[in-house]
């Protein structure tokens, strides 16, 4: 079994950052449908991404829904330098605060997972 974390650092305020989230999603969604294990990390401007995407009033909520079981959740620190922390609350997502408020990677690593990042 593949064992992957994608990391999603971008914002969707430009079009290319928007295809950036969308294309991790998929990737996501590929993975998920191929029975191997995947999680979803928010980390960086990607915050800003989970809070709009995992609002149930967004358009593009569609595509994360599918996917929102594998989201192991948003930066914690990320979320507050962002502005985000709150609504991110409000809305449930899961902080991550493994490494000085931050999502570990190493630690992912060490379980064997791979990295992608977008």
């Amino acid at each position: 079994m593949i064992k992957v974390a994608i990391i999603v650092l971008s914002e969707m305020e430009e079009h290319q950052d928007l295809g950036r989230v969308v294309n991790a999603l998929q990737t996501a969604r590929e993975f998920k449908e191929a029975g191997d294990e995947v999680q979803i990390i928010f980390d960086g401007g990607g915050t800003v991404a989970a809070v709009t995407l995992a609002n149930p009033e967004d358009r593009r909520h569609q595509l994360y829904a599918q996917v929102e079981d594998k989201v192991a959740g948003i930066c914690r620190y990320c979320a507050r330098a962002f502005h985000v922390y709150e609504k991110a609350e409000e809305l449930g997502l899961p902080f991550l605060l493994e490494y000085h408020q931050h999502p570990s990677i190493r630690s992912r690593v060490a379980e064997g997972y791979q990295i992608i990042t977008f």
